[in-house]
């Protein structure tokens, strides 16, 4: 069992709707942390919907610097059904993990097996029957366009914010003291979102993505967008004003949580 051991904190010294979970874990080889908001809620079978950091950050970021969870209680108050926002630290990797396959711990399996154990096995409003969706900003949202299209079975949906698309795009953001361990990834795709797309088309989950115009990934996101649409892939993309900054994604996290939603809301028709 990957999962080795969990510990969990405590609603008294918590900030409200909170709990931090420090996740002992044989495919990291060492521990991390999840960041989870949910409602004291009697529900049973929630979603789950996995947000995924950028590089330098951690699992506070989506909170403290996003305010994911102030943009999810604003919906909630004009009818968003509810869900469970689970934020993983994406491993410690120096200044990023790609949540890729590497030699010294398996960050994508962190993601797609244990963080998602880790939740249903301590929040009882969340069961392996709940619908597990991914999203992620940057470094987070290559995380979650590639997992989200690796593992069909596991997730119901995709959607990503001023996406890393390649690995050569994580020269904008971390040193090669970083790249290079990245390079040497065990995923079968090259660790290239659209090869992972494109070789799970059949069984893609719904995808959509985002990017900023005056963001350094515009261009990268761009080319994605004209290579898919030369596929049969089913996807919708937004170009937004905006840079690569957390004003963008306080903005647009919004559009993730809705299309979630919906897709959750189309499930139980």
């Amino acid at each position: 069992m990957a999962v080795q051991r969990l510990e969990v904190s405590g609603s008294k010294f918590s900030p409200e709707n909170f709990v931090t979970l420090t996740v002992y874990s044989s495919h990291l080889n060492g521990r991390a942390d999840i960041s989870v908001y949910r409602e004291a809620s009697e529900s049973k079978d929630l979603p789950i919907v996995i947000l995924l950091h950028g590089v330098y950050g951690s699992h506070w970021v989506w909170s403290q610097l996003g305010g994911a969870h102030e943009v999810y209680a604003t919906l909630r108050k004009a009818g968003l059904p509810e869900c469970v926002l689970v934020m993983p630290s994406d491993g410690a990797h120096q200044e990023g993990s790609g949540y890729l396959p590497l030699e010294n711990a398996n960050y994508e399996k962190w993601i797609v097996e244990d963080v998602i154990d880790a939740v249903i096995q301590t929040q009882d409003m969340c069961s392996k029957d709940s619908s597990v969706y991914i999203s992620g900003l940057s470094m987070g949202g290559y995380g979650a366009l590639r997992l989200g299209a690796k593992y069909p079975s596991v997730f119901a949906g995709i959607s990503a914010h001023s996406s890393i698309t390649q690995l050569d795009d994580f020269v904008h953001f971390v040193d090669e003291k970083t790249r290079e361990p990245l390079s040497k990834h065990s995923d079968e795709y090259n660790g290239d979102v659209f090869d992972t797309l494109v070789a799970n088309q059949d069984k893609l989950p719904p995808l959509r993505f985002d990017c900023g115009k005056d963001d350094v990934l515009f261009e990268a996101n761009q080319a994605l967008v004209a290579k898919l649409e030369k596929t049969d892939i089913t996807f919708s993309f937004d170009a937004f004003s905006g840079e690569h900054a957390w004003e963008y994604w306080n903005e647009h996290l919004a559009k993730t949580l809705q299309f979630f939603a919906d897709l959750e809301a189309k499930d139980k028709v």
